[in-house]
């Protein structure tokens, strides 16, 4: 069985790298043939946060680009920036839960001690 404590800070290495994906997510939304990546977070062993990240190859957007003297037609991107916030405010939000969880174990600890000293 996994303590409070080690799941929280599991979870919160993962939303760590949830945010690292989505941040090279919007980094990269204008590179033409970029394919944007997705976080899988699923339970792990004893309880903690296990992550698998997953290249999402759905086509972007074609355009026309201007190569010298010729007109080649190329693949945007296929990162949607209105997608990509919303994860960051998910992906916040999870962060946070799990902060919040370690500050009040924190804060019990605290109150024990002073009760016992």
């Amino acid at each position: 069985m996994i303590s409070p404590v080690s799941s929280a800070l599991s979870a919160i290495s993962a939303y760590q790298k949830r945010m690292d994906v989505t941040a090279d997510n919007v980094a990269n939304i204008e590179t033409d043939r970029f394919k944007k990546s997705r976080v899988n977070m699923e339970e792990g062993e004893n309880g903690g946060v296990k992550t698998s990240i997953q290249r999402i190859d759905t086509p972007g957007m074609t355009k026309e680009v201007m190569r010298g003297t010729s007109l080649d037609e190329t693949e945007s991107s296929n990162v949607d920036l209105a997608e990509e916030l919303t994860d960051m405010m998910t992906t916040k939000a999870g962060y946070t839960a799990n902060a919040k969880t370690l500050k009040t174990q924190n804060e019990m600890l605290g109150n024990l001690f002073d009760i016992l000293g």
